[in-house]
């Protein structure tokens, strides 16, 4: 709206309060043509619910729009807000000018860093808006508007104004609807502006610069849950207002609820449950039977730009409380039950599930089961435990019965079986308690089923009661005095700050449950500073507490091999420069082979003696530093060992993680391992390196370890063993498959370190995966440690 119509407003509002006679000439004003669409800049959307919970962008923003058919300049102008009823002002100043039919955005505070980024913003402000009800104002000044809480809109400098939600003091003849952290107001049709707020603005998804035409809102359809759900992984009913949607709440969060329909049809493809968003803290009880009236929405935890699935929801909703009902008994899943599908998470997309799924089928497609039930109150009879409660306080079960187990209760992840009757207990609505891989939860353990990172989440209402598995921790037997006994240890970014408990507790590791190893490769070593971007690289202090903690555990003396890589290049927490180092006992045939001149840049090679027997030219030296391959990665580190007189070539590593790659459940499917490639060119890079010291004796005793970040069935694992006369032996291989682990995620027993020797040390070799960190919760470390002892001989013996 122009500055001129607001004058004859401001005329027409004085001539009701006078005489008859100007009264009059009020009259013939009243009949004069209504206000022709806006020839200038007016104000196309507002957002105030930035960064908030369930936000789908990070900031509060203001769109303005160009209707004219020039250039509008706007230097000098600003866009102000004032709280619903408040008289004070924040101002964000504007430059530079608006092309004609083009969007104009002016991105404003962040709330708690939810949601994803703003596109590019024409102008920046921290004005902190309300989420639900406020003013704006377009304003041709830059001086903070002072003309009180109900004439702003007629102020001559305004150029447009938008007063949202019922609580504003001030409009242009009404409010516009009241928002929430999911919804802005949108002017409904871009060019025009009758000066009306109410009519022109709807409550619907944010959409930063993008100026589309909304139709009037349609007449709300009469809908049932299963309705509203469908028989999809989308609401066919997505973005659409519904009424006397009936239901009974089975559970409350603290920014809605979830209801279901005691009277189900005859779909089990079609979930019963919905979540009703209610912005702030619902005031509905359990048990409450309820009509509602709202919009459909699905909503993407994180953003539009994550990979995660939606979840249905019932927003800007009109609640009527109808009376009392019983909470419908759980929906049973597992035996009895709701049977989940045993190894298929989704094999019927190519890319985008929402988009390229052809089929919905919750029989045999975990995605579809899970999606099946979302929103429900379910129940899961004695659910058992396959990972331990995480940081985040989330706990992987299972339905009894479930599919291949690890010795030990786990669930074990395979090439062609991801395990999809896993699901996550979340601690969002009651505390979720210690457990650890084996125990079992007491009775029927009832909840409502979400969403959120990647995975389904089943959410109890009250904390489940553990019964304890009678898992323990593992210890593996000493080598014989023939044998040197090889370990490979993740120690979890490892630095002085960590204290002496950690310390301590690593140290009673290797002493108690890996016997004191002969030569222990360790990954994640930090600096002496830790995660402090000082500069610092030396990890001597980090080491040299470590060996004191192991002989005060009772422990024999160690000392250590290492290389201090280039400062913050190769990976880990910035400032904390881990790599990987040797450790050896000094009080066995064992002995480090020292020959100077390795550092952070040089690679070591292979040379040989008189004899043409192999050795490093450095050692410790580093394998192929200045490959691409391990950029942003720790560089392995080679060592040349004795153990009585016999050679022993050991290579400790720790590949790229997995970090980036799609999630098992996200909306991608099959997930994409966008890291994969660095890790099987990192392979080749050591399999090139073992290949030259067997070029020169095909019967040296070589042993590749460490945290390969891969499955022992991966590509990445077969380029490391090779083919032929010099294939090593992957070790996790040679285990049963139920045994086949070192890590668990999310729940599911899968192996990340692994042991590769050469043939000629297998036929006296033994090995283990020594399970004592990651099924428990009070863990030292997330990976298990392993070793094998293994008899080295003279290559003349082969």
């Amino acid at each position: 709206m122009s500055a001129p119509n607001r004058s004859r407003r401001r005329l027409g509002a004085l001539v009701v309060t006078s005489s008859l006679i100007v009264s009059g000439l009020a009259v013939a004003l009243a009949a004069a043509p209504a206000d022709a669409a806006s020839t200038d800049v007016v104000i196309t959307e507002v957002y105030g619910g930035g960064g908030n919970s369930g936000a789908p962008y990070t900031n509060d923003f203001i769109e303005l729009t160009n209707n004219g058919t020039a250039p509008i300049d706007v230097s000098g102008w600003s866009v102000q807000y004032a709280s619903a009823a408040g008289s004070s002002w924040q101002v964000t100043n504007l430059t530079g000018s608006i092309a004609p039919g083009a969007a104009y955005l002016v991105q404003e505070g962040a709330g708690a860093g939810n949601g994803q980024p703003m596109p590019a913003p024409d102008a920046t402000g921290s004005i902190l808006m309300s989420a639900s009800a406020g003013k704006v104002a377009l304003v041709t000044t830059q001086t903070a508007l002072s003309c009180g809480t109900t004439a702003c809109h007629n102020a001559p400098e305004v150029k447009d104004f938008v007063g949202y939600g019922l609580t504003a003091s001030d409009s242009e003849t009404a409010p516009a609807p009241g928002l929430s952290n999911t919804t802005s107001a949108t002017r409904k049709v871009p060019t025009q502006d009758a000066d009306d707020n109410a009519a022109e603005f709807a409550a619907v998804n944010p959409s930063p610069k993008t100026l589309t035409s909304t139709p009037p809102d349609p007449d709300p359809v009469d809908a049932k849950i299963h309705d509203i759900q469908g028989a999809a992984h989308l609401s066919p009913l997505n973005g659409k207002p519904v009424k006397n949607v009936t239901g009974v709440v089975t559970a409350k969060s603290t920014n809605g609820f979830w209801f279901q329909d005691p009277q189900p049809d005859n779909d089990p493809a079609t979930s019963e449950g919905v979540f009703v968003f209610t912005s702030s803290a619902p005031t509905v009880a359990v048990g409450d039977a309820l009509t509602v009236q709202g919009t459909v929405a699905e909503f993407r935890p994180g953003g539009s730009g994550t990979d995660n699935l939606t979840t249905t929801e019932i927003t800007n909703p009109t609640i009527t409380v109808t009376g009392a009902a019983p909470v419908p008994a759980p929906t049973i899943v597992g035996t009895g039950g709701r049977v989940p599908p045993s190894t298929v998470i989704d094999d019927d997309s190519n890319g985008d599930v929402e988009t390229t799924s052809t089929a919905f089928d919750p029989a045999s497609d975990g995605l579809d089961f899970w999606e099946s039930l979302e929103g429900m109150w379910l129940g899961i009879d004695k659910p058992e435990v396959t990972g331990p409660t995480s940081s985040f306080r989330e706990l992987s079960v299972v339905p009894a019965g479930s599919s291949v187990r690890t010795v030990r209760g786990g669930i074990l992840l395979q090439k062609t079986d991801s395990n999809p009757e896993r699901v996550l207990l979340d601690d969002v609505l009651t505390p979720i308690p210690d457990a650890k891989t084996g125990d079992t939860l007491a009775g029927v353990v009832a909840g409502v089923l979400d969403y959120s990172f990647g995975n389904f989440k089943f959410l109890p209402t009250q904390t489940p009661t553990v019964i304890d598995g009678g898992v323990k921790r593992e210890t593996t037997k000493a080598s014989s005095p023939l044998q040197v006994s090889v370990a490979t240890f993740n120690v979890e970014n490892l630095d002085p700050s960590d204290g002496p408990a950690k310390f301590d507790g690593l140290a009673h590791a290797v002493v108690d449950n890996l016997a004191s190893p002969d030569i222990l490769g360790l990954e994640e070593v930090q600096d002496n500073d830790g995660a402090t971007n000082s500069g610092e690289t030396d990890a001597r202090m980090t080491l040299d507490l470590l060996v004191a903690a192991i002989q005060k555990a009772g422990g024999p003396k160690y000392d250590y091999r290492q290389i201090d890589p280039v400062n913050n290049k190769e990976g880990g927490e910035p400032g904390g420069n881990i790599r990987v180092a040797f450790m050896y006992r000094t009080d066995k045939p064992v002995k480090f082979v020292d020959r100077p001149g390795g550092t952070s840049t040089a690679a070591t090679t292979i040379v040989t003696d008189r004899f043409g027997k192999p050795h490093l030219s450095y050692s410790p030296g580093r394998v192929d530093p200045a490959n691409l391959a391990w950029d942003a990665t720790r560089v392995p580190l080679a060592g040349e060992f004795t153990w009585h007189g016999q050679s022993l070539f050991v290579v400790v590593n720790h590949f790229s993680s997995k970090g980036g790659d799609d999630p098992l459940w996200g909306r991608t499917q099959p997930p994409v391992q966008v890291t994969a490639p660095k890790r099987h060119q990192q392979a080749q890079s050591v399999r090139g390196f073992v290949d030259q010291i067997l070029a020169k004796d095909k019967g040296a005793n070589v042993i590749v370890l460490g945290d390969l970040n891969d499955f022992d069935w991966s590509e990445t694992a077969d380029i490391l063993v090779g083919s032929g006369k010099t294939s090593l032996i992957d070790m996790p291989r040679t285990l049963p498959v139920k045994e086949r682990y070192s890590y668990v995620f999310e729940g599911n027993s899968q192996i990340l370190d692994q042991i590769l020797i050469s043939r000629n040390l297998q036929p006296a070799s033994t090995y283990d995966v020594v399970h004592m960190n990651a099924e428990f919760p009070d863990q030292i470390s997330d990976h298990d440690p392993q070793v094998v002892q293994v008899i080295p001989l003279p290559s003349w013996v082969h």
